[in-house]
């Protein structure tokens, strides 16, 4: 039988890598947090994962979700967060066996993608900009009730794992999802609740926002009385003040110069700037300074340049004023043997697109935990995206769609999917990414002016660039107008 308090000696990382420290805490902690509809979400911590950095398991009625995580103590090469979020419904939290031929769970489902990175999009934003050690965060479902979505659980439960632990982090949040039945704002709705609600948002915020204060106070109490201590991480000192001016002194002009050229298109912007920044740090190598930091150095000089340029004279870098788009072109009935077809450019993103109807048998069928979790037997509506590596003319693997593609197609599904008619028959979609230098002529459409546009919208690009147009949103138009063309029409 363990004590409830003993000495938790963590792992110190040798050559000053990483320090973290020791605490005595309580092993076995709990706290509730009750809601204004009458439930209870209560955290749990010190049961289970105890080689793991932390670990907390977050119930909302007889809905139960573990979530652990564990960082490394060896800094990773990469300048980003190399953070995994890994989300997996168990059969068994439902009392049901898989249907596979091997009768287990195999590799994750489009909801647990769609789940993984909902979580990722609520935490990642806290992480420490200088934290680059490999970090993994598991949720596993451990029971699932018939009221209760698991999401927003398994985001509070990421979120006082991650809290609990000794990895840098400036959080907690807490999540919340919010329906609206009859002009009325409800709170965590039931799965019955979310049939009648024409809402159904997901929330994470931090203590600033009202809606998850109590959730977020909660966490922090927890943290508090069973938390480990903020692990020291080393950084690598950065470059001294005179290297800065000095990269500063010899791009400025030059980047500005580039960046006021409106005859340049991305690709061509993109080169000069690749060339300047090449030049720049071939005069730097006497510094004998990393080249990763010079690099560093000199895009963050770019990104300022180019937004401070936006702000001056209210002109992308493309000759755009802030409430123009870039133009648009559509073509539809490309092949008559298909039921639709359709591509659609914007800027230099392209989409190819294709409508096919089938009868209802062809329906696609959910897995026994998304039926149990989210109430849908089948669709009969869907939205594949595809983005393969030639559109950016690279050499890839052709395979399975990965997480980014199931976020994206996802996201155009549900954009189209209230303006589609209930029909008597199966209809996929399918959104192919492509690239291409020359605008298409057919049926362009002029410059729009963009009631929503502005110098913060306009300055999202960081590489001198103009900023990409969203891949969902691109596919969502492509795939209506394959889908209106031919069947509607």
């Amino acid at each position: 039988m363990l004590s409830k308090k003993r000495l938790i000696v963590s792992r110190i990382a040798n050559k000053g890598r990483c320090f973290r420290c020791f605490a005595t805490k309580s092993d076995v902690g709990e706290i509730e947090i009750p809601f204004s509809n009458g439930t209870t979400i209560k955290f749990e911590t010190g049961k289970y994962a105890r080689f793991a950095d932390a670990a907390c398991v977050a119930n909302l009625g007889n809905t139960a979700i573990l979530s652990t995580v564990v960082s490394k103590a060896k800094q990773s090469t990469a300048s980003f967060l190399p953070l995994v979020v890994d989300y997996r419904q168990k059969a068994a939290a439902a009392g049901r066996i898989p249907t596979n031929f091997l009768r287990r769970e195999l590799g994750p489902t489009e909801r647990e993608i769609l789940t993984s990175r909902l979580i990722d999009r609520s935490l990642r934003p806290l992480f420490p900009s200088n934290y680059f050690y490999d970090t993994q965060i598991v949720c596993n479902m451990l029971a699932v009730d018939a009221t209760n979505p698991p999401e927003t659980v398994a985001i509070n439960a990421a979120s006082a794992a991650l809290a609990l632990s000794d990895v840098p982090w400036n959080g907690p949040v807490g999540a919340v999802r919010v329906g609206q039945i009859d002009n009325e704002v409800i709170i965590n709705p039931t799965r019955k609740d979310l049939q009648n609600s024409v809402l159904n948002l997901v929330v994470a915020a931090t203590n600033r926002n009202l809606v998850a204060q109590h959730i977020v106070k909660g966490i922090e109490k927890l943290q508090k009385l069973h938390g480990k201590t903020k692990r020291v991480y080393e950084t690598p000192p950065g470059l001294p003040q005179e290297i800065v001016d000095c990269i500063n002194t010899l791009s400025s002009m030059k980047i500005r110069e580039i960046l006021s050229d409106y005859s340049h298109d991305k690709m061509s912007r993109d080169n000069a700037i690749s060339d300047l920044r090449q030049t720049v740090l071939n005069q730097m190598r006497e510094t004998e300074a990393d080249v990763a930091q010079l690099q560093d150095c000199f895009n963050a000089n770019l990104k300022s340049i180019f937004r401070d340029m936006i702000f001056e004279k209210e002109i992308r870098c493309d000759g755009r004023h802030l409430d123009d788009l870039r133009q648009i072109g559509c073509q539809v009935s490309l092949y008559e043997p298909l039921h639709g077809s359709a591509v659609f450019q914007r800027g230099q993103t392209q989409v190819l697109c294709t409508v096919a109807f089938d009868s209802a048998d062809s329906a696609l069928k959910m897995d026994t935990l998304t039926m149990l979790t989210s109430g849908i037997k089948e669709k009969s509506f869907f939205l594949h995206y595809e983005f393969p590596s030639y559109a950016t003319g690279e050499v890839g693997r052709s395979g399975p769609a990965g997480r980014r593609e199931a976020g994206h197609g996802a996201l155009a599904e549900r954009g189209l999917l209230p303006v589609v008619p209930q029909l008597p028959y199966t209809v996929r979609l399918t959104a192919e990414r492509h690239k291409r230098k020359e605008f298409l002529p057919p049926l362009r459409v002029p410059l729009l002016r963009d009631r929503r546009g502005g110098a913060e919208r306009a300055g999202g690009a960081a590489r001198g660039g103009a900023r990409s147009p969203g891949r969902a949103g691109a596919a969502a138009c492509g795939a209506a107008a394959a889908l209106h063309r031919q069947a509607y029409c």
